[in-house]
């Protein structure tokens, strides 16, 4: 049966997206574009969502979070994040890819690009939104934006690749990616390469969000 209500999660970009999702509509979101901290701004985000929803955490009935592409600290804030909302309710959580969720806003043949940082980017391209070949990362050169109807790059790297669009995951669009009839999988972090740092030491535990090891 499909959830009523979906909290949707998404850090594998610059903008933190944190949304309250019924019946596919978004019904409260907290975007932060540009965010520096995704690990201190996250649950702050969620709680404002929940607020404009008019809901609690207890009205959540399953939880989907953006699994990347993305570099490796800000996803993995998004993917424990939601896997700790989701152990702490007693609900199920859904990893979606991320650029598939902003594929899902662009019809026709799109190439779909995030922000890899070290002069890199992740990409896929679509058609229609279905992805017709798999995520890759690869040199801002090594990227080729033509014959696609559509371009989707990040506000910050256009004048690296041209681009059309500058989207993020939208909370309707990381739940429209789910199949609610599927029993979830173990939560993957797509990182297509090797930290850019160490990570960093844990943090005392909070007792909004559990402990959870991805």
């Amino acid at each position: 049966m499909e959830p009523v209500l979906v909290l949707a999660i998404d850090t594998s970009t610059a903008t933190v997206v944190s949304g309250v999702v019924a019946d596919g509509r978004t019904i409260g979101e907290t975007i932060l574009p540009d965010c520096r901290d995704h690990n201190e701004q996250l649950v702050v985000a969620t709680q404002r969502a929940l607020e404009q929803a008019g809901k609690t955490f207890q009205d959540v009935d399953a939880v989907v979070v953006g699994a990347g592409p993305g570099p490796f600290t800000g996803l993995r804030v998004g993917m424990a994040t939601g896997a700790a909302f989701a152990d702490a309710l007693g609900i199920p959580v859904y990893g979606v890819c991320s650029l598939d969720a902003i594929a899902a806003q662009i019809p026709g043949t799109a190439l779909v690009t995030s922000d890899a940082r070290r002069r890199e980017v992740y990409w896929a391209t679509y058609q229609d939104g279905v992805r017709t070949s798999e995520p890759e990362v690869n040199a801002y050169a090594d990227v080729n934006t033509e014959g696609f109807d559509a371009v989707n790059v990040p506000q910050n790297l256009q004048d690296k690749i041209a681009g059309t669009h500058d989207l993020y995951p939208t909370p309707a669009a990381l739940v429209s990616l789910v199949d609610f009839a599927v029993e979830p999988t173990k939560l993957t972090p797509l990182y297509l390469r090797r930290p850019d740092a160490k990570e960093p030491a844990a943090r005392p535990k909070s007792p909004a969000i559990p402990d959870v090891a991805l």
